[in-house]
């Protein structure tokens, strides 16, 4: 894959740092808070995340690195153990169930070491190495099963599942079930919203 300079993050500048590290400080007070203190756990919430909307659950331990990358829509299971990896901004819709253990990396690095690497890096950049980030977008109505990872990129469609253990790589599109590592599609949906009270 052919990168430019300007695909590339600075992940240790002293901004990034700062932010990194107000996200550990919310996400900690997060998981130590009154699981019952519901206006307290949501006023923490609403500080780390770049938006956050109605009926949100998000259950502990909650991992992220920046917080305000990551924009939740209304009606949202997040289970116990997820980690956003939000580098870029991760986007999940209304009505979306993510079960435990489910891992969001939006950053990667190259893979030649020739691109990955910096020479000489304590002259032009804080860490010896390069990541670029790509965001990733989870639409209305999904269901995403336990323990998988989505890598940079991906879209998930509407309406579709992803099997529990599913490595995504590609992205998904809408009214289906996929599995697998890669996941794939191995299910069309029909799909009736119309039908659906909410």
């Amino acid at each position: 894959m052919y990168y430019e300079e300007r695909d590339f993050l600075e992940t240790a500048d002293q901004e990034t740092l700062d932010q990194i590290a107000r996200a550990r400080e919310l996400t900690r007070e997060y998981y130590h808070s009154d699981y019952h203190d519901t206006e307290k756990r949501n006023a923490i919430l609403k500080e780390l995340l770049g938006e956050i909307g109605e009926n949100v659950e998000i259950d502990t331990p909650f991992h992220c690195d920046h917080g305000k990358n990551i924009f939740i829509g209304n009606n949202v299971i997040i289970g116990i153990n997820c980690t956003f990896v939000d580098n870029a901004p991760i986007r999940i819709g209304d009505r979306v169930m993510i079960a435990s253990n489910v891992q969001f990396y939006t950053a990667s690095h190259p893979v030649l070491p020739q691109e990955r690497l910096i020479s000489n890096w304590r002259e032009c950049s804080e860490t010896f190495y390069r990541t670029y980030a790509r965001p990733i977008e989870i639409k209305d109505n999904v269901w995403i099963g336990g323990g998988c990872i989505l890598l940079p990129g991906v879209t998930i469609g509407e309406n579709s599942v992803i099997g529990a253990g599913s490595v995504v790589n590609r992205s998904i599109p809408a009214n289906c079930v996929a599995v697998g590592n890669p996941c794939k599609v191995i299910r069309q949906l029909e799909s009736d919203m119309e039908s659906v009270v909410f």
